[in-house]
């Protein structure tokens, strides 16, 4: 039986979805995580890092709610608004994820993303440890 974690502490609002759902015993998926804060106000306006940063910060919050980390992504989805961000995104992407064992990824290009000033959105899939 799944379940379902709306809203772990620290999270912003959801209106509609659960930031991550474990299933299976050992999988997780956390839904496309925007540059939020708990309050659900924009971080890093125009800085691309700091946005960057705040999502990563934003996954290992989700993934700690059901057991897991940024370490044991398995997959990533990641949505810029610009690719001019791609550089950015890789030096804080390598502040988190294993550069040994990278998960695999997907990048795509999007017009925009449900808030205005977000630039990134990510979304992943996890293994639970144990």
């Amino acid at each position: 039986m799944p379940q379902h974690h709306l809203r772990p502490a620290g999270l912003p609002p959801v209106n509609g979805y659960s930031h991550v759902v474990a299933f299976g015993g050992r999988m997780a998926a956390v839904s496309g995580q925007l540059p939020l804060d708990a309050s659900g106000e924009l971080v890093g306006q125009d800085d691309p890092r700091e946005q960057t940063r705040q999502v990563f910060e934003n996954l290992s919050t989700a993934l700690t709610a059901v057991g897991a980390g940024v370490r044991d992504i398995v997959k990533l989805t990641i949505y810029l608004t610009d690719l001019a961000d791609l550089e950015a995104f890789r030096l804080v992407r390598d502040e988190y994820i294993s550069r040994e064992h990278p998960p695999a990824s997907s990048l795509v290009r999007v017009g925009g993303l449900v808030h205005p000033g977000a630039r990134i959105e990510i979304d992943a899939l996890a293994m639970i440890p144990g």
